[in-house]
């Protein structure tokens, strides 16, 4: 999971444990992998103090990851991408990085890898119907067990962040 310790990524943590994954968080500081090891992540990688591919490479054994979920985008897309295993799944999810990465389209020949577009709100609107398991079954028990409190506590800290955007400065 890159971007681990965002809203986005956090949520993803979580619902990756519950589904039994093995969860590797990926974030540009010490403290938001512990953040995101509190919330499940069973790995962290600091991609702003390590190599990002060699990493991952290392925290599994040489194989690769089997789905990657990149919420960022920017300059951690292409060594995440390097180290997936053969035909695992690539998840584009955002550019919270800024940049809209440009992937050399060799690396999912070579890695036999599926690069899939996650747009979960448009997805819901086209077809309802093929997301009305995962949203019956799956988010009804995250929402129960994990999610709802994270959830609450990010809100909060959104508000209180937003909020003292709006103080005169020194305030």
């Amino acid at each position: 999971m890159l971007g681990a310790a965002g809203g986005v990524g956090l949520a993803a943590v979580e619902l990756g444990k519950i589904m039994g994954a093995r969860v590797i968080a990926c974030a540009s500081s010490d403290d938001k992998l512990a953040f995101a090891r509190k919330h499940g992540a069973d790995v962290g990688i600091n991609y702003s103090s390590d190599d990002l591919k060699e990493a991952l490479r290392r925290v599994t054994d040489g194989r690769g990851v089997d789905v990657i979920y990149d919420p960022v985008g920017g300059p951690y897309t292409e060594p995440a991408l390097r180290s997936i295993a053969w035909q695992g799944r690539f998840l584009v999810v955002g550019f919270a990085a800024g940049d809209i990465p440009k992937v050399p389209l060799n690396l999912v020949l070579l890695k036999g890898c599926d690069v899939l577009g996650v747009f979960w709100g448009s997805f819901i609107e086209r077809d309802p119907q093929a997301t009305a398991p995962t949203r019956n079954n799956c988010w009804p028990g995250a929402w129960k067990e994990n999610c709802r409190r994270t959830c609450t506590r990010f809100t909060r800290w959104r508000r209180r962040r937003r909020h003292s955007r709006q103080l005169p400065h020194g305030k």
